[in-house]
């Protein structure tokens, strides 16, 4: 199963049932920002000026550790393959290494590139024709962890307060986000996404992201550091970016 941030707006009648009582009765907890850690603050925030993310994410400067595969990435759904071009264009003429060129699939059409910094980007439509030009407009955002085991992370995550939009069994889980959240949170199976990304799923260090919640800091089964959305504390250096 390819994972892109279409995937977001697909899933059967049966699951969306089954989590609506959950979405009703779990605490308001979500996503509230995404922090990227990068060793050049400036070279992170020109990329990002030029991928036309920068007010969706934050950046801090850091210098932990890091190897591999970080076990995330971070994916845009946009309307047309013309405009999964310009933005793979954007990130490559920023910089960008090319780690899947765009192509089209099954599911639609997109790339995925990494950034100076590391982080990995996906930019993808479920349109596998254009019917107009490019526009530089983002419909959904979506952060998505690698995680050991979805299910058990779906559960530690509804126990801190999230609410479950949608899920695919031990494959897939979407988290209901706030109005203002500027991107949304969804796990997918560790090696997978790897995978789906053209990448070894192996990674030691830092995750190089931090998590922000208006509510009490936690950090989940796979290192993944959450803390209070206003905080610029830097995040701990020694979380491991694999179990």
């Amino acid at each position: 199963m390819a994972i892109t941030a279409s995937t977001t707006s697909t899933a059967s009648t049966a699951s969306t049932a089954s989590t609506a009582s959950t979405a009703s009765t779990a605490s308001r907890t979500f996503l509230a920002s995404v922090t990227l850690e990068v060793a050049d603050l400036e070279a992170a925030r020109r990329f990002c000026a030029a991928l036309g993310v920068d007010t969706r994410v934050r950046l801090r400067a850091s210098e932990a550790p890091s190897t591999g595969f970080r076990g995330f990435t971070l994916a845009l759904t946009v309307s047309r393959p013309a405009t999964v071009d310009s933005f793979l264009g954007a990130a490559t003429n920023a910089g960008a290494t090319v780690l899947k060129p765009a192509a089209k699939s099954l599911w639609g059409y997109g790339g995925v590139v990494q950034a100076p910094d590391g982080t990995i980007w996906k930019v993808a439509t479920s349109a596998k024709k254009d019917t107009g030009p490019a526009t530089r407009e983002i419909d959904e955002m979506v952060l998505l962890l690698g995680v050991e085991d979805v299910k058990a992370s779906k559960e530690f995550y509804v126990g801190q307060g999230l609410s479950v939009a949608k899920s695919f069994g031990g494959k897939y889980a979407e988290f209901t986000s706030g109005e203002s959240s500027p991107v949304k949170l969804a796990l997918y199976k560790r090696r997978g996404l790897a995978k789906d990304l053209g990448v070894p799923a192996e990674g030691t260090g830092s995750h190089r992201v931090v998590l922000g919640t208006a509510a009490a800091p936690f950090t989940d089964p796979d290192g993944f550091v959450w803390e209070a959305a206003g905080s610029l504390a830097p995040a701990p250096s020694t979380t491991p970016a694999s179990s």
